[in-house]
């Protein structure tokens, strides 16, 4: 009999491989049920996250579709939280109980907590699954053996996004490498190779940084101002307005600058001039946001403002300008995570208290 009624294994899973495949085979030897938890859910694709939840459930579903149709490998999409551990804990355990009680009370037995459930957190003993069970102390513990061979998903996306594509099957079960076979013909890959050769050679145009950039969080009357980015990276995405520094301007210059050199911003009386963007500045609500892992164009280091709009029920007008293909008013409660670039919608979801 297993130890544990539900085990836990988190992951990105960008693309499965062998060395996933074998951590979960042996977890599901030591739990009755395996809750996979697949990460950055919820989020537009790059070059390091390529796959939807959708795409990368189908690519479970060509290896374990016995134990998916069987119920003992349950998958669920976490959203990444880079800015905040506790918000991530909050989604990890939310979707864990949410899971358990659903499968547990199919056999008509209504189970209303967890109390009696024996749960633990499956990882390898020396990765930063050591990190996340700290986080979870109330759960136990199942230690698996060393990740399956000397490779990564890293490495499998590398061979992967190059002009004659590389799949390998010897890191890859035959479904998933058909999968991405067939994946690689389509115009998504392409989109997504031009991304991955411009961020290449990025670096060697202006090197990795630390850059410091700035962003405008601009409010009026339940909306946000956000411009769709007109090139790569990120092209098509929704951004807020802001750009890099320029070596001669102080930060909250460079950020009114750029509000008005990507939106034209303006009232009844034309263009709003720099002292007035600035009468609007919260300053007690600016942040810096500093993730290493924030953008893929290298240590890129931002610095948000939030522009309070006054109310009125005639917004502010605006054109997109500059590196903006255009730029609109979008009302906030109609906004979802994957239509942003690099980590704009958590610089909303923080700034704009959502």
């Amino acid at each position: 009999m297993s130890h544990y009624d539900y085990g836990v294994f988190i992951g990105r899973f960008q693309p499965l491989h062998v060395g996933h495949e074998a951590v979960i085979r042996a977890a599901l030897e030591q739990v009755e049920t395996l809750i996979v938890l697949v990460g950055s859910a919820r989020q537009p694709r790059t070059p390091r996250d390529p796959f939807t939840f959708d795409e990368r459930a189908d690519m479970f579903g060509k290896v374990f579709k016995h134990e998916i149709a069987t119920g003992r490998l349950i998958l669920k999409a976490v959203p990444d939280h880079i800015y905040s551990d506790t918000a991530w804990c909050a989604e990890v355990q939310r979707a864990v109980n949410e899971t358990v009680l659903e499968h547990y009370n199919k056999g008509g037995i209504v189970l209303h907590g967890l109390k009696d459930i024996r749960i633990a957190l499956a990882g390898y003993g020396k990765d930063r699954t050591s990190y996340y069970l700290k986080l979870f102390p109330e759960w136990g513990n199942v230690q698996l053996a060393s990740q399956y061979g000397t490779f990564s998903s890293t490495d499998v996306r590398k061979h992967l996004f190059q002009r004659i594509p590389t799949v390998s099957h010897s890191v890859l079960s035959d479904g998933v490498a058909e999968w991405l076979s067939a994946f690689t013909l389509t115009d998504t890959f392409r989109i997504l190779l031009e991304e991955a050769e411009y961020l290449e050679a990025y670096p060697k145009q202006w090197g990795r940084g630390p850059f410091v950039t700035v962003d405008a969080v601009v409010v009026q009357s339940g909306n946000i101002l956000l411009v769709e980015r007109g090139q790569a990276p990120g092209k098509g995405l929704l951004a807020l307005p802001g750009g890099f520094l320029d070596p001669s301007e102080s930060i909250r210059d460079a950020a009114i600058r750029e509000l008005k050199e990507e939106t034209a911003i303006s009232d009844s009386k034309g263009e709003i001039p720099p002292a007035m963007l600035a009468s609007f500045i919260d300053s007690a609500r600016t942040r810096v946001f500093d993730h290493p892992d924030r953008s893929l164009r290298g240590r890129v280091i931002t610095h948000a403002f939030l522009f309070r709009l006054p109310e009125r029920r005639e917004l502010f007008s605006v054109t997109g300008g500059d590196d903006a293909r255009a730029a609109n008013w979008y009302r906030l409660g109609d906004l979802e995570s994957e239509q942003f670039f690099e980590d704009h919608w958590s610089i909303i979801s923080m700034m704009a208290d959502l």
